[in-house]
């Protein structure tokens, strides 16, 4: 698809393919931990996601000297020399029957931080990965600007919000909205706002969502 070949190269696809990962300090806040009883704080930690497989790590977490470590088939919670702390790779079991308001333990957190960052850091670059169906949909008129919709099918070897999302781009090529459910939270529909636009080696990405 044309368009979708321009807005992953706006976004820096040439220079993205000489890296083997990312890296990007976040902080997270808002009211989706909380309901899951699990406390937030604006404590910045160093988020990896890899960018040619899916493979996702968040440091520190749950104390100083822990990570996590997440893949398609395993979420783990580690020291920093690799020993497990906790892990499974059972994600449908520790999901079953959830809701909204189904309290969350650490595990669910390391699982939820890592498919969801490295669909982040990956937008839009994923787009493109093998096994994900692409159409456009009708445009979205926004306040002052027309946004054309990506609408991707997502495998099921990747793990993320929900197997079909919306993606949003303005005139300039940026991701501007981003549309999808939470299967591991009842499936909350979410729309996600994506701005103020950052460049790191060559790689645009938003440093700002608001969900």
């Amino acid at each position: 698809m044309a368009f979708l070949d321009e807005v992953i190269e706006a976004h820096g696809g040439s220079r993205r393919s000489t890296f083997e990962r990312i890296e990007a300090d976040i902080a997270t806040t808002g009211g989706l931990f909380p309901l899951k009883g699990l406390a937030t704080d604006p404590t910045v930690r160093r988020m990896t996601a890899w960018l040619h497989k899916e493979r996702a790590s968040v440091t520190p977490f749950g104390a100083p000297d822990q990570r996590t470590s997440f893949t398609p088939d395993r979420v783990a919670i580690e020291k920093l020399d690799g020993s497990v702390v906790a892990e499974s790779r059972d994600f449908a079991g520790m999901f079953s029957g959830h809701g909204l308001g189904t309290p969350w333990g650490p595990l669910h957190r390391a699982h939820f931080n890592g498919y969801a960052m490295w669909t982040y850091l990956n937008t839009p670059f994923l787009l493109g990965m093998d096994g994900v169906t692409v159409i456009e949909r009708e445009p979205w008129k926004a306040e002052d600007e027309e946004w054309r919709v990506l609408r991707a099918w997502l495998p099921g070897t990747m793990v993320s919000h929900s197997r079909y999302q919306d993606f949003y781009f303005g005139p300039d090529l940026m991701q501007r909205r981003h549309d999808y459910q939470v299967d591991v939270a009842g499936g909350m529909l979410a729309a996600q706002l994506t701005s103020d636009y950052i460049e790191a080696d060559g790689i645009r990405l938003p440093a700002r969502r608001r969900a």
